[in-house]
């Protein structure tokens, strides 16, 4: 089989088949293709897509490339979420063990921050000696005893994706859909999954900003996931602006914290618990959505959902002081508030140019090896559809770097004020499921 041919394939727009996918994947992951005829192809499927029998077959030859969790011998059903990542966007910390407190099994496996988005690991790092790094015996006995863990991709699950995803960074492919599912879903299927549950996002601070490419996305997703035997629904959701109040890793974290212990955000919560409710459908324990929702809001109400996350904060070797007691966190050197200017009704509040600020302030990162400012954020005063005075506070901005002020001074157009009422946009946009 020759590596030019398939190239060219693709380049041509034609179908390719399975064999050649597994060749060009394989060969890539074992050093047997070059960097620039991987990111040949990689702009070719990026040109002109893959259609739902190849892309399953790029999903499946990535899943092949390196080892597979075996959950089989533990109890409850495995159920995981994954989001396509936005601002503000902290529903893991909440959502992983208060679906646990079900008897469900969570094998949570996330991501870092990048850009202006930001990542589940690094707000559970926030919190002093938290590990995201488990060996497969610490794994097995952690969700044996709590029935969830929170940690990041090993080497030895599914390799082809992380040489394929930092080759895509750097050839400007990353936004092909049928590139996003197989590694979405590769990472999944090698969880060893009974079902799983996709927040897809859409909006400024998305990946996916417009609604019809989320939904594509989406349709992918479930269609790739059913032709590798996982049941799977996909949630469109909103991120015109930042879900709750809080941007930045530990504010974050402390936001979680809040919520799971009912004092949370509304948004925030609705979110959450929509989600949850199809998780536990996906496990077969309350098909309908809204009973799901009562059910998962007494653990919240009951206190049961804030113990497990504290136990699992344990586990993992994080400081649980920091969870009764978020006083003890360092301070920022810097808390620059930002007042309205005007009166009325907030019209506008970019979460991207947010997300961007986050990284300017220390929150974030460019490129994955910078080091990041766990205290460094934003925290909102007010969201889309609120009533403004003129000198409310809008945002309190925290940071150690004196360039706060300029930030500051920057974001106030972000914050866009109209005389007429507005409606908040709708949380939950749209559902896809496959089963």
């Amino acid at each position: 089989m020759n590596v030019l041919d398939i190239i060219a394939k693709k380049r041509d727009a034609q179908k390719m088949n399975r064999e050649e996918i597994d060749y060009l994947v394989i060969g890539f992951s074992k050093g047997r293709i070059p960097d620039y005829q991987m990111a040949a192809w990689l702009m070719a499927v990026y040109l002109n897509g893959m259609d739902a029998e190849e892309t399953a077959w790029l999903t499946q030859s990535m899943l092949v490339s390196g080892d597979r969790l075996r959950l089989d011998s533990l109890p409850g059903r495995k159920i995981d979420k994954h989001s396509t990542g936005g601002v503000g966007d902290k529903v893991s910390l909440i959502l992983a063990p208060l679906v646990a407190t079900m008897g469900v099994t969570v094998p949570m496996i996330s991501g870092r921050s990048l850009g202006h988005s930001g990542g589940t690991l690094d707000k559970l790092e926030a919190i002093a000696g938290f590990s995201t790094q488990l060996s497969v015996e610490q794994l097995f006995a952690q969700l044996e005893e709590l029935g969830v863990c929170m940690i990041g991709q090993t080497e030895e699950l599914v390799p082809a994706d992380k040489k394929i995803y930092a080759l895509r960074d750097a050839t400007a492919t990353i936004g092909s859909i049928p590139l996003i599912t197989a590694s979405i879903l590769s990472k999944k299927l090698a969880e060893d999954l009974d079902g799983l549950v996709l927040d897809i996002k859409t909006g400024h601070g998305a990946f996916m900003q417009n609604r019809d490419a989320a939904t594509a996305l989406a349709h992918s997703l479930v269609t790739t996931a059913k032709a590798n035997g996982l049941n799977t629904t996909a949630i469109v959701t909103d991120m015109d602006q930042p879900l709750g109040l809080a941007i930045g890793n530990w504010l974050e974290t402390r936001e979680a914290i809040q919520t799971l212990q009912g004092e949370g955000p509304r948004d925030l919560l609705l979110v959450t618990l929509h989600l949850g409710a199809h998780m536990l459908r996906l496990a077969g324990l309350l098909p309908e959505i809204e009973a799901g929702v009562g059910v998962l809001k007494q653990k919240i109400d009951s206190g049961a959902a804030f113990d497990r996350f504290k136990r699992l904060v344990k586990a993992q070797g994080g400081d649980c002081r920091l969870l009764d007691n978020p006083g003890l966190y360092p301070q920022s050197r810097y808390e620059i508030p930002i007042f309205a200017q005007e009166s009325g009704h907030l019209a506008e509040l970019n979460a991207r140019t947010l997300g961007q600020a986050v990284v300017r302030l220390g929150g974030g990162r460019e490129f994955l090896e910078d080091a990041i400012d766990y205290k460094a954020g934003i925290v909102l005063d007010k969201k889309i559809g609120d009533r403004i005075q003129k000198g409310d506070r809008l945002a309190q901005l925290y940071s150690d770097r004196p360039s706060v002020h300029d930030v500051a001074v920057e974001l106030q157009s972000v914050f866009r004020i109209a005389s007429q009422a507005v409606e908040p946009p709708p949380l939950i946009i749209e559902e896809i499921t496959n089963h």
